[in-house]
């Protein structure tokens, strides 16, 4: 059954979607805002990230903290979350607390800078500073997420610098830089407001157009740094990375053409094919036959702008060299590429991603995030329901001819993580 979908837009700029759904008696508020750290100036890494965390500190007529507590008091659950090219916001409230969490955005999208401070400001700093130490630095392969989009996104590409940010540029943040970042991209015209659930489609117009309709439009935003890149990376590159591990771990990266394109879905069925659950070619071959990976996984970023990255994820059986890994992994690849894949394959690999999918859109938070997603990348969240038609389309032929074009040693990108040497020595 398709997913009900009733877009409009706010003469202020903000893209609606209404997805109604009486289920279950709750509502999900999902907000996007078209900013990510590809968004970020030089000097000001991670920005994006900290902005996220200042969002919860308070508006004009919101205390700190205050955005949890009220949620939470209502009977709800909240968070956020930033990548490259997004941030978003997003509640799941019983269905008369839809108000509620209505008012506590638009108050902060409207009302956010009255309640900075100094004190939040580097308070936030340190959290984030902490949370770098704690899941980038001190994490084992932790830093794989900056060190492999810093090798598959050269310099200036908006993808390239950390998504955290480093020490020296949060250190640099401002009260200026909130004010200015805040007013750049936290406007209606950059942002996407879903509501999925249980509400009367005509009382929601009217909360929204109450709390949202007087917030004035941004000035605009500066355009994004080029992000068209060769469809391969011309040779395979490798990066060895000392850490405190105790097993070695291969990143194996290959350009894919962006999401949304009719070719990203035969790289994600690829994808699926080699590293999808137990049954994928990788847990197979690796992990239960030759037994000399722990775990074996694959995965595409899904980045909408450019190109894509496809990301073959192995970590070695205690024993294993990395050598070793490192071919056991790349004869799977060549297998794939070689041989090609069969209808039994793809039948398999496409099931499993339209059970997920579809299990996924059960969820009222789910629905309005994949919704909030296709209206913020493509302006039009409707793509939601082609989306398992997309994926059945996808042919042995068409996953053997992007294996053959994108998986060859002229797109391969190696981020190998090896134990220090008093670690392998103990």
């Amino acid at each position: 059954m398709p997913i009900p979908v009733d877009t409009y837009r706010l003469p202020n700029g903000l893209f609606v979607t209404l997805s109604e759904d009486h289920s279950a008696p709750i509502v999900a508020v999902n907000l996007w805002y078209h900013v990510g750290s590809a968004n970020e100036r030089e000097g000001r890494t991670g920005f994006a990230h900290l902005f996220e965390h200042m969002l919860f500190q308070g508006s004009e007529h919101v205390g700190a903290n205050e955005h949890f507590e009220l949620v939470q008091r209502a009977g709800g659950t909240l968070n956020g979350s930033t990548w490259l090219d997004r941030t978003n916001y997003f509640e799941t409230v019983p269905s008369n607390q839809l108000a509620v969490a209505l008012w506590l955005e638009a108050d902060r999208m409207g009302a956010l800078l009255p309640a900075m401070t100094q004190q939040k400001l580097d308070t936030q700093r340190d959290v984030v500073m902490n949370e770098r130490r704690w899941s980038v630095d001190n994490q084992p392969y932790g830093t794989w997420w900056e060190r492999l989009p810093a090798l598959a996104f050269p310099p200036p590409h908006p993808f390239h610098h950390s998504l955290i940010g480093s020490f020296e540029d949060l250190a640099a943040a401002s009260l200026d830089d909130i004010e200015q970042f805040f007013r750049t991209f936290y406007t209606p015209d950059n942002a996407v407001l879903t509501l999925a659930g249980d509400f009367d489609p005509a009382t929601a117009r009217a909360m929204i157009v109450q709390y949202f309709g007087d917030i004035p439009r941004g000035a605009g935003k500066p355009p994004l740094a080029p992000t068209v890149l060769p469809a391969k990376f011309n040779g395979w590159r490798r990066e060895v990375v000392e850490d405190d591990v105790m097993l070695p771990r291969l990143y194996l990266a290959f350009r894919a053409p962006p999401f949304g394109s009719d070719a990203s879905y035969a790289a994600s069925v690829c994808g699926a094919v080699l590293g999808m659950r137990r049954g994928s070619r990788l847990h197979r071959a690796l992990v239960r036959e030759q037994e000399v990976a722990s775990e074996a996984t694959a995965f595409t970023f899904d980045l909408s702008k450019g190109s894509d990255l496809l990301i073959v994820d192995v970590t070695a059986r205690p024993g294993v060299s990395v050598e070793r890994l490192e071919a056991a992994v790349a004869e799977q690849i060549d297998l794939i590429r070689d041989t090609g894949v069969t209808t039994a394959e793809i039948e398999r690999a496409v099931a499993l991603i339209e059970t997920d999918f579809v299990k996924a859109m059960q969820s009222a938070a789910d629905r309005a995030d994949k919704l909030s997603q296709f209206a913020t990348y493509f302006g039009d969240p409707a793509l939601v329901n082609v989306q398992a038609d997309r994926y059945r389309a996808v042919t042995a032929e068409s996953v053997n001819a992007f294996a053959r074009e994108s998986l060859g040693e002229d797109n391969r990108l190696s981020l190998i993580y090896v134990p220090r040497a008093g670690e392998a020595a103990a």
